[in-house]
Formats: C-alpha cells, sequence, structure tokens
C-alpha cells in the first residue's frame, strides 16, 4: 500500500491515504465474503497498539474520522485510548480545520460561498441526498474559488472546501446540489463528467489543523497526486 506518514509521535500519526483505499471494511456492505486490502489492515500490521482503540476497536481501530475510498489526502489516526478521545472531542465540537481542494464542472458565478443544507439518506440505498428525511442531519460546507479551468472546451472550477461539519459523502452531494459536481464522481456525478483521463473523482484532503492536547496549534499538509496535480497545471 502507498501510504505515505507525514507525522508521528507516540500519541497519533497522520497520514497522507491514497485514492482507492478503503480506510475499513464496514464502510460498505459487502454481498460476498471478499474483503480488500484496507487502511487499516495498514494499520494493524505497522502500528499494532491501536488494536485496541477506538469506539469500536474491532472494526475501526484508532479511526477518529475517515475520507472516502475514492478521495486521497491527509488523515490523523489515534495511537491511544485518550488521545482518540481527545480527538474525538475537538471533531465534534468542530475545532478541527479541514481543507480540501476539487474540481467541479462547471463555471460557478458565485466566488465564494456557503452550503447549508440537512443531509439525509436515500431510501434502500447508501446514497446520499439533500432531499431525503431519513437520518437527515445538519451539514455545512464552505468553499471559495481558486480559480477556473478550461479542459477539453469544458469549464471546470477548482475549489478550496471547508467543511464545517462531517458528513459522509458531504463536499460530494452538496456540490452536486448546485448544480456543480464534482469531475470524475461517479455516484453523484451523473453525465456531467466528461472530462478524460481522470479514473477517480477530483477530491484531495490537503489539510488538517487543530490544537494538540498539549496545547500546540498544528497544521499537516498532504500534496496534491499526480494523477491530479496534471490536470490542472
Amino acid at each position: 500500500m502507498d501510504i505515505k506518514v507525514i507525522y508521528e509521535d507516540k500519541n497519533f500519526i497522520v497520514i497522507n491515504k491514497p485514492a482507492g483505499l478503503l480506510v475499513h471494511q464496514a464502510q460498505f456492505r459487502r454481498r460476498t465474503s471478499n474483503t480488500e486490502p484496507s487502511l487499516v489492515d495498514w494499520l494493524l500490521k505497522n502500528y499494532p497498539e491501536v488494536k485496541i482503540v477506538g469506539d469500536n476497536p474491532a472494526e475501526r481501530p484508532g479511526i477518529v474520522h475517515r475520507l472516502d475510498k475514492d478521495t486521497s489526502g491527509v488523515m490523523v489516526i489515534a495511537r491511544n485510548q485518550e488521545t482518540f478521545d481527545y480527538l474525538k472531542s475537538l471533531f465534534q465540537k468542530h475545532l478541527v480545520k479541514k481543507v480540501y481542494l476539487a474540481l467541479v464542472c462547471g463555471k460557478l458565478i458565485q466566488r465564494q460561498g456557503v452550503i447549508d443544507k440537512p443531509i439525509g439518506i436515500k431510501n434502500g440505498s447508501t446514497k446520499r441526498s439533500v432531499h431525503s428525511q431519513k437520518m437527515r442531519k445538519e451539514a455545512v460546507t464552505e468553499y471559495r474559488v481558486v480559480k477556473f479551468l478550461k479542459l477539453k472546451d469544458k469549464e471546470y472550477s477548482l475549489l478550496e472546501i471547508m467543511p464545517k461539519t462531517g458528513r459522509t459523502h458531504q463536499i460530494r452531494v452538496h456540490l452536486a446540489s448546485i448544480g456543480y459536481p464534482i469531475a470524475g464522481d461517479k455516484l453523484y456525478g451523473g453525465h456531467k463528467n466528461p472530462l478524460q483521463g481522470l479514473a477517480r473523482q477530483f477530491l484531495h484532503a490537503e489539510s488538517i489543523e487543530f490544537t494538540d492536547s498539549g496545547g500546540r496549534r498544528i497544521k499537516f499538509e498532504a500534496d496534491l497526486p499526480f494523477e491530479l496535480s496534471f490536470l490542472i497545471k
């Protein structure tokens, strides 16, 4: 697994997760007994102490937050229960600042804004929607346009995104709901993603920033992977 460790100490590690890698098997319901490699497999092999850390260590050891399978970027993982509880509290209180980069289809007229739309689960599926009432939860996403691009005669907008809540598929659902789906998003993009050469969704967790238990304000960054950066350079 091509997982880069950005930082580690006795309490937590910070990694750059590649696209195409599940964080944990419980992220989806399997119809067969077959499994695929996950970040948890790598953690248990390289940081075995995490096997007793978390709310549900049997499925998500050390995992405080997650990224979608096809989203790359920075993640923080707790190495002990005290740190897990501390980081979980920061996330619950919205004291963790996360910044993503996304390429969306279309030219966003409003250069910056806030999408404040509750998200629910569509009946009979795991797909999320701002129109569904099932398990509906508050969701807020802030964005700003970094630049506009024209690729293959199509208009695109490169966005910096700051989610204020952490709902499943939140950024993807919110951007699709205003008519600007993420390029390469097969679940929420419909037929509006004609960009050739993009085999994944253009969504990358660029940075994460928080105050650690010792009072330090720290920020970690993960470079945009080549399969995304070559498209916009």
